[in-house]
Formats: C-alpha cells, sequence, structure tokens
C-alpha cells in the first residue's frame, strides 16, 4: 500500500467512526472529516517573496537550494463528500531549516541565522482532480513550538475557506506542542498529521508526504468562521 492510499484510508475510517452512532453503514463512504481548523499564527509573511512557485527549494534562478530534508508534499483539496475540488489556490509557509520565518518580525532580528535559498513560502492551483503538489523541506521545531510544523491555507474563489497546520506523525515533539493538542482528540490530531517517507527512486534522501485537505462546508458558504491568530 502505497502512502497516499494510507492517509485516505485513515481520513475515510475516521469519517466513518465519527458518524458511526448517526448513520448507516451505507452512508459511509459517503463521508470525509473536514481538517480540523488551526491558528494562522503571527509569522504568515508581511511582505511576499518575488517568487511564490510551489518550489521553495530553490528561489528563481538560484543554483544553490534550501539547506533541509527536501520533501515532496502532495495532496488534493476536497469537499466534505469526497469531490475534488478545482481552481483551489492552496498556500503553504514554515520556517527555514535554522527555524526563520518570511516575516520581517522574525527575520528581521536573525539575518544571521536565516537560509536565504528558502523561497518560505509557495502557492499552487488545483486543476479538476483537485490535486496540489510542493517542493519544500521536513519542518522542523520553533522556539516554543516543540512540534515541527507547515501552515497550510486553502482558498476558494478567493476566500479563506481552511487554515490548518500540518505536523510530522509520530514526531516527539508532537506530545508536548500546544498547537498540535488544539486540533481536538485522538481522530482530530490524526487528521493535521502525515507520515514523512523516503523516496525509494532518491540519490539524496529526499521525502514523500501526502495530506489531503477536506472542506467542512462548501465555498457558497456564508459563515466561515474567522481564524484565530497567535501560535507561530
Amino acid at each position: 500500500m502505497n502512502h497516499s492510499t494510507s492517509f485516505s484510508r485513515r481520513r475515510w475510517m475516521a469519517g466513518a467512526f465519527g458518524i458511526a452512532c448517526f448513520s448507516t453503514r451505507g452512508l459511509f463512504a459517503e463521508y470525509l472529516m473536514p481538517s480540523p481548523s488551526l491558528t494562522e499564527g503571527p509569522f504568515y509573511p508581511d511582505k511576499m517573496p518575488l517568487d511564490q512557485d510551489n518550489d521553495l527549494i530553490l528561489i528563481k534562478d538560484s543554483l544553490t537550494p534550501a539547506v533541509g530534508e527536501i520533501t515532496h508534499l502532495t495532496g488534493r483539496v476536497l469537499s466534505s463528500s469526497g469531490e475534488p475540488i478545482r481552481n483551489a489556490t492552496v498556500e503553504i509557509w514554515q520556517c527555514d531549516a535554522n527555524a526563520v520565518y518570511l516575516h520581517t518580525a522574525d527575520s528581521g532580528r536573525k539575518q544571521s541565522q536565516q537560509d536565504k535559498h528558502f523561497q518560505g513560502f509557495g502557492r499552487f492551483e488545483t486543476a479538476s482532480t483537485g490535486e496540489y503538489r510542493f517542493r519544500t523541506i521536513k519542518p522542523v521545531p520553533y522556539p516554543g513550538r516543540p512540534a515541527g510544523h507547515i501552515h497550510a491555507k486553502v482558498k476558494v474563489g478567493g476566500r479563506e475557506v481552511l487554515t490548518t497546520q500540518i505536523f510530522v506523525a509520530g514526531a516527539a515533539g508532537n506530545a508536548r506542542d500546544g498547537v498540535y493538542h488544539s486540533a481536538g482528540d485522538l481522530i482530530d490530531r490524526e487528521l493535521v498529521t502525515t507520515e514523512f517517507t523516503p523516496l525509494p527512486e532518491s540519490k539524496i534522501g529526499e521525502l514523500a508526504a501526502t495530506f489531503d485537505f477536506v472542506i467542512g462546508r462548501t465555498p457558497d458558504d456564508r459563515d466561515f468562521p474567522s481564524n484565530r491568530r497567535g501560535s507561530r
């Protein structure tokens, strides 16, 4: 079983478990648990980089890659019924391997520490399959945040429909990270984690991670709650 299939199965099983008391078994395959919303944090870029593509490892024409464990992050944007959402914009941002964000409140005081070759932020627009892909680094802990994490935001029609974070499954720091625990119960925490596994064909130790964003409300809904801010 490949990693993508494994992640999807965990989410389908969680959806079935979550409605087991309220549904017949025939409805299990029609429901996906929505991705838990998590804090945006204070370091969404205040000054967008000139390069905002889906490759965070190389900035424009630079030949020097970012430091860190190169990771191919892929997945889909789906409705809770499992339908792919096209023309959704997926944004990710994270600190570099030296624990510096692309935000003047952080990088401004860590100029000598910052990896100038890490893009720090990227965007990707989904097609009819709802699929997205990024090349980035495996997330590392940040002071005050023992769990390495990737921030993510999904927009549909220019409106924010989900803000969340992606955590490394099995990472020791998860147990001590307040934002990770704020996701909710065991099932919710499972839905914000994914495995970072070695790519067998890679000769430079690249990793692969798969994460599906499940939007719990349709893009037409007008009453999305405001995103919480505060943690990094």
